[in-house]
């Protein structure tokens, strides 16, 4: 049964990152909930065997409680993420008209502007190198002809 919830739970992780990767935000906020969903499963099964609660006929053979606490706290985070994502989601469709994410068009300028410069530099760079070796090549030249005359 634990091999079927590890299967599960890889199969929503999966999903989930999938979905993550979209360019719509409705997709996204599923697959975040997928995600969610996936942890939640695989905390509960880190839980080990099943077994009854203490204050039943005082047995000792009990399912752990810190699983089940982090689960609890990963569902209210989960919640709580994916109410605020529905809210810029619902903005930018209020906005835009669609949930489509566009292409940061500045991102893109400054990404080009960035690769522009690094071409410059590294132009300058090998311009300096030989700029060096020519200086070092008449230095050389310099030294022999000065060994020479003395």
């Amino acid at each position: 049964m634990s091999v079927v919830l590890a299967a599960a739970s890889a199969v929503l992780f999966g999903l989930g990152s999938w979905l993550l990767m979209q360019r719509r935000l409705s997709r996204i906020i599923i697959g975040l909930g997928l995600l969610g969903h996936g942890a939640n499963l695989l905390l509960m099964l880190s839980a080990g065997r099943r077994g009854e609660a203490v204050f039943i006929d005082g047995g000792t053979d009990f399912a752990d409680p810190l699983p089940q606490a982090f689960a609890l706290t990963a569902i209210v985070i989960t919640f709580g993420v994916i109410a605020f994502l529905l809210a810029l989601a619902w903005r930018s469709v209020e906005l835009t008209g669609d949930d489509l994410v566009e292409d940061d068009r500045e991102d893109r300028r400054i990404a080009r502007r960035r690769e522009v410069v690094d071409e410059e530099l590294a132009d300058e760079e090998v311009y300096a190198a030989e700029q060096a070796d020519e200086g070092r090549e008449a230095l050389g030249e310099d030294r022999e002809t000065l060994g020479e005359e003395r």
